[in-house]
Formats: structure tokens, C-alpha cells, sequence
């Protein structure tokens, strides 16, 4: 069986060409490798961030206070640090916040108690955010 020059039409016109040149390709290849490279960059710098804190044990002293210890790891002691600590109701909203500054220190680990008051009762304490002062 021969295929014939009809026949090449017709497959022609059934299996249309490719749409994206081998230049629009290769852009498009380098592109995401520039993104993937992007996303790496960030993950790796996001990964170990120069302050960390942490909550490590929390008390409700009151419907108007909590108690928390604010646990610090900071690579250079001697330096001063400012976190934001956030306290949430039951029902998830903000009921209180404070802005505790950590002196500067000897230890890389430095523990806190920290006391925080509230416009209503208080069911977990998060630390939204730490960082050098």
C-alpha cells in the first residue's frame, strides 16, 4: 500500500503544525529555569532567618492576661532583638499584642517571660514576627 499525495493532505491538514518555534522554546525554558532558580534563592534564604523565636509555654493568668515564655535563638548574642507577640481568642481574633525588645545577652538561646494583657480571654499566643532591633 502507497500513500499518496492526497493522502499526505489530508494527514497534513488532520495533524496541524507545532505552534511554538524552537526560539519561543528555548525563552520559555530559560524563563522558568530563571524562576526555579528565583524560588530556590528564597526558600534558601527564608530558611534560616537571622533571629527566631518561639512561644514555649504560655499560662491564661486572667480573662485580661496571659503569661508566656518567649524562647530567643539568635547566632549573635550581642545582638539586641525586637519580636511581635500576638494573643488570640477563642474565636481567632486579635485580643491583644505587644512588642517585646530582648536586651542583648551572653547565651544564643535566651528565655523571656513575658506578660501580655488582653481586651478578652486569651487562648494562644503566637510570635508573628522576630528580628535584630
Amino acid at each position: 500500500m502507497t500513500i499518496t499525495a492526497a493522502d499526505r493532505e489530508r494527514i497534513r491538514r488532520r495533524y496541524p503544525p507545532k505552534r511554538l518555534s524552537a526560539a519561543a522554546v528555548a525563552v520559555l525554558g530559560l524563563v522558568i529555569l530563571a524562576l526555579i532558580g528565583y524560588v530556590i534563592w528564597v526558600a534558601s534564604h527564608k530558611a534560616n532567618p537571622p533571629v527566631s523565636g518561639r512561644i514555649d509555654a504560655f499560662s491564661v493568668v486572667s480573662d485580661n492576661e496571659l503569661k508566656a515564655t518567649l524562647a530567643i535563638d539568635r547566632p549573635d548574642p550581642a545582638q539586641p532583638v525586637k519580636c511581635f507577640l500576638v494573643v488570640q481568642a477563642v474565636s481567632y481574633e486579635r485580643v491583644g499584642e505587644r512588642w517585646v525588645e530582648i536586651p542583648p545577652g551572653t547565651e544564643r538561646v535566651t528565655q523571656v517571660e513575658v506578660s501580655l494583657r488582653t481586651f478578652k480571654r486569651g487562648t494562644a499566643v503566637t510570635v508573628d514576627s522576630c528580628g535584630p532591633s
